[in-house]
């Protein structure tokens, strides 16, 4: 008589964590969140690791920790993981006072953010053929449409108009 479990909100071949109370501010999150989206989970953390931004440790730690879940919790490969989703947002800010002149105060706010990492297994050999097919028919496209014609020198075409003005 226990409570019912809900449904997966994700796919068979995502998994997800979410860092939460990360002292820092959702602007500042959202520019390390941005350098790994998309990315292969390997070069992301690569990138994390050697990024000069102090919230990048965090960030680290929460791709770490979606990798981990979808190596134990989902039987995703791990060699195949791509980070799919990193979304930030808002949590709660500190409110504090700073003393001002003439007995005033005034308001300074410190914000913490979350962050939620969704990573995804994807096949190499799924990316792959679709990246290369685009540009070969685009090249054999290009070259048959456009008939192949002699451009005339600039400096022929110069004396042709001095011959023709005089």
């Amino acid at each position: 008589m226990g409570k019912q479990a809900r449904p997966r909100v994700l796919e068979d071949s995502q998994a997800k964590a979410i860092g939460r109370n990360i002292r820092t501010s959702p602007r500042k999150l959202n520019l390390v969140a941005q350098s790994i989206r998309g990315k292969s989970a390997e070069s992301a953390l690569h990138e994390l690791t050697f990024s000069p931004k102090r919230v990048a440790k965090v960030v680290k730690k929460v791709l770490q920790s979606a990798i981990a879940n979808a190596e134990n919790n989902h039987d995703l490969d791990v060699d195949d993981l791509v980070v799919s989703e990193a979304s930030v947002g808002k949590n709660l800010i500190m409110k504090r006072f700073h003393a001002r002149a003439r007995g005033r105060g005034a308001r300074v706010e410190k914000p913490f953010s979350q962050i939620t990492v969704i990573v995804e297994e994807k096949r190499e050999e799924e990316k792959k053929p679709a990246k290369k097919a685009a540009p070969k028919k685009k090249a054999a496209a290009t070259s048959e449409t456009k008939p192949a014609a002699k451009k005339k020198p600039a400096a022929k075409k110069s004396a042709e108009v001095a011959k023709e003005q005089a």
